[in-house]
């Protein structure tokens, strides 16, 4: 399944970044301090696993972040795991957290 035409939704009221899809909502739980964004957990679905749902939530998320300026403070083992598969994404990491 392609997720490229659903459209993340960022719900500041319950610091998710969401995609709803077949009428399921998986999200990524965040913090914002600042210009720096805390992902804290990543949740999908059990209906929607294997689907490829929690890495297309975290790629727009990604993107979501890189065009709006924030940097990442990736706290999320799966979103730590998506990184490190994906280099291009270490530019949005705050340099404070990289040792």
């Amino acid at each position: 399944m392609k997720y490229e035409e659903i459209n993340l939704i960022d719900n500041k009221a319950a610091y998710n970044f969401e995609l709803w899809i077949e009428g399921r909502k998986a999200f990524i739980q965040y913090k914002k301090t600042g210009d720096d964004i805390y992902i804290l957990h990543t949740e999908v679905p059990k209906e929607l696993e294997g689907k490829g749902v929690a890495a297309a939530l975290v790629e727009k998320t990604l993107r979501y972040l890189d065009e709006h300026q924030y940097r990442l403070i990736p706290l999320c083992s799966y979103t730590q795991h998506f990184i490190q598969r994906h280099p291009e994404w270490y530019r949005l990491i705050d340099d404070s957290v990289i040792e």
